[in-house]
């Protein structure tokens, strides 16, 4: 499972039948003690209504295939969560609220 930040969404008409109607999203993966970014941006699908600038949980391989929305469906990636809060070692390294 990894941290990430929603920076975008991607729009295709034509795609394989089971995502239709699914929520790509862009992802930039980020580093949880600094809350920057770490690593290259990922195409996930949405499960939980996640949107644009907000950190969420993704879980990628079989396991993105385990919820409702993505079962059967084609997909490496899938956001399961909006992220709240982290505290690493009893510091709040980031609070949806801001700090």
């Amino acid at each position: 499972m990894i941290i990430g930040k929603v920076i975008g969404s991607i729009v295709s008409t034509t795609k394989a039948e089971k995502l239709k109607g699914k929520k790509l999203l862009i992802v930039h993966p980020l580093d949880m003690k600094s809350i920057e970014e770490d690593g290259k941006p990922l195409v996930a699908i949405d499960t939980v209504g996640s949107g644009i600038g907000e950190v969420v949980l993704v879980v990628s391989g079989s396991s993105a295939r385990q919820t409702e929305i993505t079962n059967g469906v084609p997909v490496d990636a899938a956001i399961i969560g909006i992220v709240d809060q982290i505290e690493i070692e009893g510091s709040l390294t980031f609070n949806k609220g801001g700090k």
